[in-house]
């Protein structure tokens, strides 16, 4: 029997990478019983975020209402993390980014059958290394270092192909009311709102087969 997941998610949401985790381990328990397609849609925290991006100082602060509660939070998030075995390191990052590039890469890379591992390296990317998600250069070395052909990503950076993947991804979060990620849909059927534990996952994919 086969299972879909499909993610909505932003490649700048910690939750989604700690969904990611506890998503993995869904899949691992169930341990080849069925074969589970993953399927990541994209999702702007900050629509109208500069192509630049901004400072995360300055941003978390307009966000959250002062540094002081960024970091107080930060600390959450990293403390859950560690015991998912992802080590966050805010202090790294100096820029919230845009991440309109990084779904189109995360769109290319599924032609190519090699999403989860490009969904990964992002994510991996921007919270454990500090790097700019935001900048195409760093973007090409980095999805080129994963496994996804250098020339295709760079072509496509330099074009508008790929624009349409963030409206349809848009639509797809209004017609599933989603207004925050993680948000996962499975088999088009059960959706899961937030980082949800292994065990509500198992359930959900039971639930498929009632």
């Amino acid at each position: 029997m086969n299972l879909t997941v499909d993610v909505i998610s932003d490649v700048i949401c910690p939750w989604c990478y700690i969904g990611k985790r506890r998503l993995e381990k869904a899949i691992a328990a169930i341990d080849g019983q069925h074969d589970v397609n993953v399927h990541w849609h994209p999702f702007q925290l900050n629509p109208t975020m500069p192509k630049e991006g901004i400072s995360r100082q300055e941003y978390r602060t307009r966000k959250f209402g002062s540094w002081e509660r960024s970091l107080e939070l930060d600390a959450d998030v990293v403390a859950v993390g560690e015991s998912e075995g992802i080590h966050f390191d805010f202090d790294k990052s100096e820029r919230t980014p845009n991440t309109v590039d990084a779904h189109r890469l995360i769109w290319l890379a599924e032609q190519h059958g090699c999403q989860d591992t490009i969904v990964e390296a992002l994510f991996a990317a921007y919270f454990t290394q500090g790097k700019d998600i935001g900048n195409q250069q760093t973007l090409v070395d980095l999805v080129a270092e994963a496994g996804l052909d250098r020339k295709a990503a760079d072509t496509m950076l330099n074009s508008d192909d790929a624009m349409d993947v963030i409206l349809n991804g848009k639509e797809m979060s209004q017609q599933h009311g989603v207004t925050g990620v993680p948000f996962f849909i499975i088999n088009k059927r059960i959706t899961l709102s937030g980082a949800q534990a292994p065990e509500t996952f198992l359930d959900a994919f039971n639930q498929v087969y009632l």
